[in-house]
């Protein structure tokens, strides 16, 4: 039995006078690379009169630029979007028989297109402490990624955080807590800091 769930999402613009917008970006539209099948998807802009361009950001996701040719005294986006929570096995993936067990070097045109992503950013003390006690011994690189997951799951709890913005990988440690993106952006630290490309990007 499948479970379904629904997502719906307003925000709502009010101005005291008509004024003129700049072009608005929305990032509200599935990746898609994302694993879940997405069963329906709209999204709805008021006031109508608007030109709308659908783009892709570096990382693949789908972002709307919305402009407005005249003055408007409102905007809303809304969201409807239904999503097949369907169980899916994480480990259903081929790996390159030359990265089947860690550490491994990527071969010299895969390193150069994936450079962007394998640039970490300094770390602070509790980062090094926290790197300083990863194995490094040859290991399946499977069971290394969930070795490192599991540690992180036990290292951080999870909050859920409403303030805007991700912490640094410093704040995380530290507080020993912080929501999914947060916890997100300390694993593809971890993982750059070890030489493994990473990126982090909103997915449903």
């Amino acid at each position: 039995m499948t479970i379904h769930s629904a997502l719906y999402h307003r925000t709502t613009y009010e101005y005291d006078r008509r004024v003129t917008q700049g072009p608005q970006v929305v990032r509200l539209r599935p990746a898609p690379h994302c694993r879940s099948e997405v069963l329906s998807y709209t999204l709805r802009i008021e006031p109508e009169g608007y030109f709308i361009n659908w783009q892709q950001d570096p990382y693949g996701n789908y972002q709307a630029r919305i402009v407005y040719p005249e003055p408007v005294e409102r905007f809303q986006v809304e969201v409807d979007l239904v999503v097949d929570m369907s169980v899916q096995n994480p480990f259903d993936f081929f790996l390159d028989e030359t990265a089947e067990k860690f550490p491994f070097d990527y071969g010299p045109d895969l390193a150069e297109e994936l450079a962007p992503y394998m640039k970490p950013q300094p770390a602070g003390p509790l980062l090094t402490e926290w790197l300083a006690r990863v194995p490094r011994d040859a290991a399946p690189t499977a069971d290394f990624l969930v070795g490192l997951n599991r540690r992180l799951q036990g290292d951080i709890e999870y909050l859920v955080r409403m303030e805007p913005g991700v912490q640094t990988c410093e704040e995380t440690l530290g507080l020993g807590r912080g929501s999914c993106r947060d916890t997100g952006w300390l694993l593809v630290e971890i993982l750059r800091h070890l030489g493994l490309a990473a990126r982090s990007s909103p997915v449903i």
